[in-house]
């Protein structure tokens, strides 16, 4: 096994070399404060790998990922979101018969207890729908926790999300819920319960339905991110399944994760609302003493075109094509791509448009409220939380998550009597 030296006031100490299936190499500092005193300080975890995983692979200067092995490109092409949930969860893609029992189960555990309809009938509806979703998430848990961690628990939390966002979306307009079909696939039956009527058969558009599909399956998973990290780390306390989900929707929520979607087409609608002077607007993003920030640009992984975002854009077309949609903000999305496409400014600084501004005009076309769109990524990131969450439950090395620290606030000092503080 390779080796890595550290020199440390004078000493020298070796620590273990791991290298993963694709190459990435990382060095084994778990006994770094043990053999030195010292601790390793990496702040927002950039260089830190938290654990082993046989998940997800990316590699953010050659623009790949892969669930399992298999490329994203050609999962969004030629499977259902349904057969990348077996692929996270099992490990491989399923047989006819694995997949017919999946949806089986999907569509049983898609009916939640009525209580939970009391519970979101008991939130404000002005509240946000990633509040409310992470409200009824931990209210899943009080009617269904098992054992918390068995198959019935996984997959109720992947087809119960279904159901908790479309009920959101109902609830928020005032609308009866509608129950979820036995028919339909994660997708359709989503389109059903958000936008069907409780006395109707289902009638789903298969071009809106194909689209949800593909979004569904290119939010699976992304590794290590902040939002799986967070549920990794609840769940490393033996917290239920729920509860780490639950916490994930928090992680989630804020604007420099899933959020930014959503961001995107408020910034939009901004520049829209400012006579659509985009170029003023290109211009403030170049300026470092602008508080503008370009929503929907660049990564903190891929140094290239993220891989879900070639998939998207034609994805995009496809969809407003057929839909015809004519839609201002939707030409100045295109209008400020092409800029970002081919200003040096963006091209020099690898600033080219990411998952979340592609995701958010095809939720715009499909008429999805802008405040629902983090809900959107929530419903097909919630199939890699679960499967992280299990791969670290069951990893023999599994230990509870307890970062350091490097202190910077102030030496040993004496508490004074109140008498003695001054005024």
């Amino acid at each position: 096994m390779s080796k890595a030296k550290l020199t440390f006031d004078g000493e020298e100490y070796e620590f273990p070399v791991v290298e993963g299936s694709e190459g990435e190499v990382g060095i084994d500092v778990a006994k770094l404060r043990g053999a030195t005193g010292a601790v390793s300080l990496d702040p927002g975890y950039g260089n830190t790998g938290s654990c082993q995983s046989s998940i997800t692979f990316i590699d953010g200067e050659k623009g790949i990922l892969r669930y399992r092995g298999y490329p994203i490109e050609e999962l969004a092409e030629k499977v259902s979101f349904e057969e990348v949930i077996h692929l996270l969860v099992y490990g491989e893609l399923p047989t006819q018969s694995e997949l017919d029992e999946l949806k089986e189960k999907l569509n049983e555990y898609a009916v939640i207890d009525e209580g939970i309809k009391d519970v979101l009938n008991g939130l404000p509806r002005t509240a946000h729908p990633m509040a409310m979703l992470s409200t009824a998430m931990s209210a899943l848990e009080t009617y269904y926790s098992t054992t918390g961690s068995s198959d019935e628990d996984i997959l109720r939390v992947i087809a119960g999300t279904n159901t908790l966002a479309a009920y959101i979306y109902r609830y928020k307009e005032e609308l009866p819920y509608v129950s979820p079909s036995k028919d339909l696939g994660v997708a359709s039956n989503f389109l059903h319960m958000m936008y069907g009527r409780p006395d109707e058969d289902p009638d789903v558009d298969e071009v809106v339905a194909e689209a949800i599909d593909k979004l569904l399956t290119l939010h699976a998973d992304h590794e290590q991110n902040c939002s799986t990290s967070t549920v990794r780390m609840v769940g490393s306390a033996h917290a239920s399944l729920y509860a780490s989900i639950a916490a994930g929707v928090g992680a989630l929520s804020g604007p420099l994760h899933g959020g930014a979607n959503q961001a995107v087409l408020e910034m939009l609608q901004n520049i829209q609302d400012d006579d659509g002077d985009l170029e003023k607007y290109v211009e403030l993003a170049k300026d470092k003493s602008s508080e503008f920030r370009l929503m929907g640009f660049g990564h903190r992984v891929y140094k290239n075109f993220d891989p879900r975002a070639r998939i998207l854009k034609k994805s995009a077309d496809e969809v407003l094509g057929a839909l015809g949609k004519d839609d201002p903000l939707l030409d100045i999305a295109r209008n400020l791509e092409q800029v970002a496409l081919e200003d040096e400014f963006f091209v020099k600084r690898r600033l080219y448009p990411n998952v979340d501004f592609y995701s958010g005009i095809i939720y715009r076309a499909l008429e999805i409220p802008t405040e629902m769109f983090t809900v959107m990524f929530a419903l097909g990131r919630v199939s890699g939380w679960v499967s992280q969450w299990h791969e670290m439950r069951n990893d023999p090395a599994f230990r509870i998550h307890r970062p350091r620290q490097i202190y910077i606030g102030e030496n040993g000092r004496s508490v004074q009597p109140i008498s003695e503080r001054g005024e």
